[in-house]
């Protein structure tokens, strides 16, 4: 059958916008559209661009570039645009105003609409045959959508609406499917993660999952994003102790450590329960990798209170963190607080507890060198093959950097000597 026209899809975002668009480009390519990601050489006829709606800057970006491919659309480069994700499901209306040369714009739940407005038959039975936009080694699977919680700070639950968990037959066919595709690590992500199974069989199912995924004996690596605090179900950890498959790596967005702000920010968890937390995390699984996220500049956040995360983070010497400046957003709850920490101060506090975390960051990397570590291998990049260990998660974390003057394949695991350090990366040579 003749392919009868070609179209680019565009994912802004996070690695769950990212699973939307590939379910998408499966859909699209099933039905003889030639499908191009961002970046892929070629011409389309028409672009669909799933944005992000999180925070002030990731809409700018997401703006940005719809107005980019609008420009484009005058010079005669694509025929037609069309705007999917949290920005359109957000902002659906406005946005309509605003840039009326949107051929048309689709909310987070509009996979079918999308798919029909594009001339192509929807096939529900057909959802876990994915066109990968990252290299084929790795994939991400959502196992459930939305969220139940009510952070003060957070959009998502208004955009994505309720947490729904998907049976875990689905999840294990597709998991399958990705295996059959050359997958060698699989990344579990959702909101909130831990919350698995409590709306279909009342009680967190998350290391139930795992164990199942585990047992199928498909992937070298199973990596588990995004955890929470509050109600941490205690035999994950057991389960990740346990299975060689499960990487030993807990990401665990904490946000604050002060109890006030915890409180204000709707976490259900204290400072003092957080440190036991990490305790157990330490105690129970001594050589794994934590990684965490704080907000800095929260309403109200006083210097002592900035000080106590602070020293939190000295003190929990933690592998990997993130930070970000609180943003205030309309729709949530903090919403209703004032913004009083000017956006000078937010960007200073977010400096500072990254130059702290950096140095810890070096440290932590220094005791690596001598040690020899199982490396993925993500890409080659100039005079080096870029991988990771199983302590680190693609885009975001550390990885290692070796030689190229060797056989090595992109999505080959290899063992490898680490030899130097810096704050960030890891140079190894291949164990022969």
């Amino acid at each position: 059958m003749k392919p009868r026209h070609s179209i680019r899809v565009v994912t802004l975002g996070c690695a769950k916008n990212t699973v939307d668009s590939e379910v998408l480009m499966g859909q699209l390519k099933l039905n003889n559209i030639i499908v191009l990601r961002d970046g892929d050489k070629g011409k389309a006829d028409t672009v669909i661009i799933n944005t992000c709606g999180f925070i002030n800057d990731a809409r700018e970006e997401s703006i940005d570039t719809i107005l980019g491919y609008i420009e484009a659309k005058r010079r005669g480069e694509v025929k037609d645009v069309f705007v999917m994700g949290c920005l359109s499901e957000k902002f659906k209306e406005p946005l309509k105003k605003e840039i009326p040369e949107v051929d048309e714009f689709f909310g987070v739940h509009d996979l079918a609409e999308i798919v029909k407005r594009m001339g192509a038959e929807y096939r529900q039975n057909l959802l876990g045959d994915r066109l990968l936009i990252t290299p084929g080694h790795y994939a991400y699977l959502k196992v459930a959508e939305g969220c139940d919680r009510s952070c003060s700070f957070c959009a998502i639950p208004g955009i994505r609406g309720q947490h729904i968990s998907r049976p875990i037959e689905d999840i294990l066919e597709e998991a399958v499917k990705l295996s059959a595709q050359g997958v060698k690590e699989l990344l579990l992500i959702s909101q909130d993660l831990t919350y698995y199974g409590v709306d279909l069989c009342r009680k967190q199912m998350l290391p139930a999952l795992v164990e199942k995924l585990s047992d199928l004996g498909l992937f070298r690596w199973i990596r588990l994003h995004y955890l929470y605090p509050t109600t941490f179900p205690a035999d994950l950890l057991e389960v990740i102790a346990l299975r060689p498959d499960v990487c030993k790596y807990i990401d665990i967005p904490l946000q604050h450590i002060n109890s006030r702000i915890l409180k204000s920010m709707h976490r259900g968890v204290t400072g003092d329960e957080t440190r036991e937390l990490i305790r157990e995390f330490r105690d129970r699984l001594p050589d794994s990798a934590i990684r965490t996220a704080f907000i800095v500049g929260y309403p109200g956040e006083t210097e002592d209170e900035f000080a106590e995360l602070k020293e939190f983070v000295r003190e929990s010497r933690f592998d990997r963190v993130g930070v970000f400046t609180y943003s205030h957003e309309e729709d949530t709850r903090a919403f209703d607080l004032i913004d009083d920490i000017p956006e000078e101060l937010k960007h200073e506090r977010a400096a500072e507890l990254m130059e702290i975390q950096q140095e810890i960051s070096r440290q932590l990397n220094q005791l690596k060198v001598g040690k020899e570590f199982n490396i993925l291998i993500d890409r080659l990049e100039g005079e080096y093959y870029i991988g990771r260990t199983e302590f680190d998660s693609p885009e975001i974390d550390n990885e290692v950097l070796i030689k190229s003057g060797l056989n090595l394949k992109i999505g080959d695991f290899c063992r490898v000597k680490i030899n130097e350090a810096d704050s960030f990366d890891l140079y190894g040579t291949i164990n022969k």
